[in-house]
């Protein structure tokens, strides 16, 4: 029997349960990814984010003034958190689902499926990216926000905006992970993007006190799990919420965490990924 001789046997690396080196290396991969295109994937989201508070702001000036339980509130501080969690999600999903998606068109996910990588780090190193390439756009556009003079972003509470940040990001990046497995072309994509991401996002009071709505809509209102990401972290900003932030904060938790598992367990069973 062959044996492999001590020098070269002490150059092997050894892995333990947690492959810490493998996980960072394509943790990094997907960062330098969108990175390496920041023309696309950060610059042209904050363009938009900007591009929407200047018509608002031209629309309304300072005259925009909302009621309700934001009452008296200039209507550009109001609306300036809702575009930066839209952002965040708009890129949290992209980001995990053009990576999967093209990996698979142009058959380079054996490149993460052959290294030794559990479905656990796995999962971790798509959704770290996501959560990154959400937490880029949020916060150059939180700064050109300020700047630019569009918004006055205070920050009332800390916490929530942190909680509701990474939560959202995570919850994105998983869905934007399932649509890239899933999809066998970007028209898949489009449609998830076009029929789901979007008219919840919008009919989530982004732009709009909820409380101003309609039944059976205001009730619907509060089952969107969008509406619990925006209010929650509108609240760090201005202290002030349509919904509980208690239950915005447990809904989107329990959901990260499903979330989470729900990939593992995509990854663990190589579902689209594996013959």
């Amino acid at each position: 029997m062959d044996t492999i001789p001590g020098s070269a046997q002490s150059r092997l690396r050894q892995y333990g349960a947690f492959n810490g080196l493998g996980l960072w290396t394509l943790y990094k991969r997907e960062v330098g990814r969108f990175l390496k295109v920041w023309m696309q994937t950060v610059f042209a989201p904050v363009v938009t984010t900007l591009l929407f508070m200047t018509v608002f702001k031209l629309a309304f000036g300072d005259r925009g003034r909302l009621t309700g339980d934001f009452e008296g509130m200039n209507y550009n501080d109001f609306l300036a958190p809702g575009l930066i969690m839209m952002a965040i999600l708009q890129n949290a999903f992209s980001n995990t689902s053009s990576s999967l998606l093209q990996a698979k068109f142009n058959a380079t996910h054996v490149d993460f499926l052959m290294p030794p990588l559990s479905p656990l780090e796995l999962t971790i190193a798509f959704l770290g990216g996501a959560v990154t390439r959400g937490l880029v756009v949020a916060a150059i556009s939180a700064i050109a926000i300020q700047l630019s003079g569009l918004a006055n972003l205070h920050v009332a509470h800390i916490w929530p905006i942190v909680w509701f940040t990474l939560t959202s990001a995570i919850i994105l990046g998983a869905l934007g992970a399932y649509g890239g497995i899933w999809a066998d072309k970007f028209d898949h994509l489009a449609a998830v993007t076009n029929f789901i991401i979007v008219p919840l996002t919008f009919l989530s009071g982004t732009f709009y006190d909820i409380k101003v709505m309609v039944e059976p809509f205001q009730t619907l209102a509060y089952l969107n799990p969008i509406f619990y990401m925006i209010d929650g972290y509108r609240y760090g900003h201005l202290g002030v919420a349509n919904g509980s932030i208690l239950v915005g904060a447990i809904y989107t938790g329990v959901l990260a965490l499903a979330s989470m598992i729900w990939i593992w367990l995509l990854f663990r069973r190589g579902y689209k990924l594996k013959a």
